[in-house]
């Protein structure tokens, strides 16, 4: 694969000072963002009572992102031991409520136990343990993932990228910028069965053409959502530190609207 040297600068918060109310700082670095267009009907029965399916030109999209997860911490507390850095893939719809856009995660696997707990403890979001791998070999990351499900055909993921060309902004109104600038993120709560949300802050994506080889991808099989071989959209990103918000109830949305 041909391509061009990997950017070795994260995109930091600039005014972190400026930001109130979050409780975790997490950087998400060299991410492939790999995009699907599906039709609504295919997907509509994985979307909760509460949350509306987000559609761009009348499809669905769903996407799938491996990359790597470093600095995690709690505001005021120094990094989570055990968390410095480690893999993970999530894959993603996109919904909207109540007048908000943002991801419902179908699926979260990453091979760190302790962040599979917190996530789920303070997010509710559908994580799983699995067994995977990242390497960077000079300007080529290779990655794998194989959930630890015990089933004969666990969902897994095999795969290298790079970057093509030049970095860029994704522009208001264009489906990479639909795709990818989504600040919110909906989740379930299974005690409460209530809808929740939490807000997400980062400098916008620096966004980049990739080269991407994919050898093996049934991360959506067990959701019978059937995926061409080959996504209709791929971008790279060197990455981004991000603010989270505790979740909130979509309850508390209506109130602050009201309000």
């Amino acid at each position: 694969m041909g391509g061009i040297r990997i950017e070795q600068r994260i995109i930091q918060i600039k005014s972190p000072a400026h930001y109130n109310g979050w409780t975790m700082t997490q950087t998400w670095e060299h991410l492939l963002f790999l995009h699907w267009a599906i039709s609504p009907a295919s997907i509509e029965a994985l979307i909760p009572a509460g949350l509306e399916l987000d559609t761009y030109d009348g499809k669905a999209w769903i996407s799938m992102i491996p990359f790597l997860l470093s600095g995690v911490r709690l505001r005021r507390m120094p990094s989570v031991p055990f968390t410095t850095t480690f893999p993970e893939i999530n894959v993603r719809t996109y919904v909207k409520a109540k007048g908000k856009t943002g991801v419902y995660f179908l699926s979260l696997d990453t091979s760190n136990p302790l962040v599979i707990k917190i996530a789920k403890f303070w997010y509710r979001l559908p994580y799983y343990r699995a067994q995977m791998t990242f390497h960077r070999q000079v300007d080529q990351i290779d990655f794998t993932s194989r959930r630890l499900s015990g089933l004969p055909q666990s969902p897994s993921f095999e795969g290298s990228y790079q970057p093509l060309a030049d970095k860029f902004l994704a522009k208001e109104g264009t489906l990479v910028h639909w795709l990818t600038e989504r600040y919110t993120l909906f989740c379930s709560c299974n005690r409460t069965k209530q809808m929740m949300f939490a807000d997400v802050v980062h400098e916008p994506w620096q966004l980049q053409e990739t080269a991407f080889h994919i050898r093996e991808n049934s991360m959506t099989e067990n959701l019978s959502i059937p995926l061409t071989d080959s996504p209709h959209l791929a971008l790279y990103s060197r990455g981004v530190q991000s603010l989270i918000w505790p979740i909130r109830s979509l309850a508390d949305l209506s109130a602050d609207q009201d309000g």
